[in-house]
């Protein structure tokens, strides 16, 4: 659940300049190489790990309902390929409720993935992501 109105929430996931502000894992920084928010377009973000290694993240959107869902395929290189996350936003009176979900092409992948830290990965991105709605609401 967000303390934030649901337009703020849609447009910190949505808009570029903000995605690069919370995507990715704290302490990195986060480039927005492409960002086509339509369904059919393309997006690339690219983060520079500690080791000098080019992190990548790209897929394509499918579903786009403003300001509801947001649907695409991801591929985080070198980790996993394949997968779909779905980005779920509902009213709440003042407050937003977020339901995310990654599909996974397969079970093993599914188990391997929790095994990397999946949880704990996606779990830090959403806490850059609060720090970010809290901030753009006080605005």
């Amino acid at each position: 659940m967000f303390n934030a109105p649901i337009k703020i929430v849609w447009e910190a996931w949505t808009r570029p300049e903000h995605i690069a502000q919370w995507w990715g894992p704290k302490g990195m920084e986060t480039k927005v190489v492409e960002h086509d928010f339509r369904v059919g377009g393309r997006w690339k973000y690219t983060m520079q790990m500690p080791d000098g290694n080019e992190f990548l993240s790209f897929g394509v959107y499918s579903v786009i309902v403003e300001p509801q869902k947001v649907f695409s395929s991801a591929n985080f290189i070198p980790m996993t390929e394949g997968v779909e996350i779905q980005a779920l936003f509902e009213e709440n009176g003042n407050q937003t409720q977020f339901t995310f979900h990654v599909i996974h092409p397969t079970k093993a992948c599914r188990d391997q993935q929790e095994q990397m830290g999946i949880y704990n990965g996606w779990g830090s991105v959403f806490d850059r992501l609060q720090t970010l709605v809290a901030t753009l609401n006080h605005k």
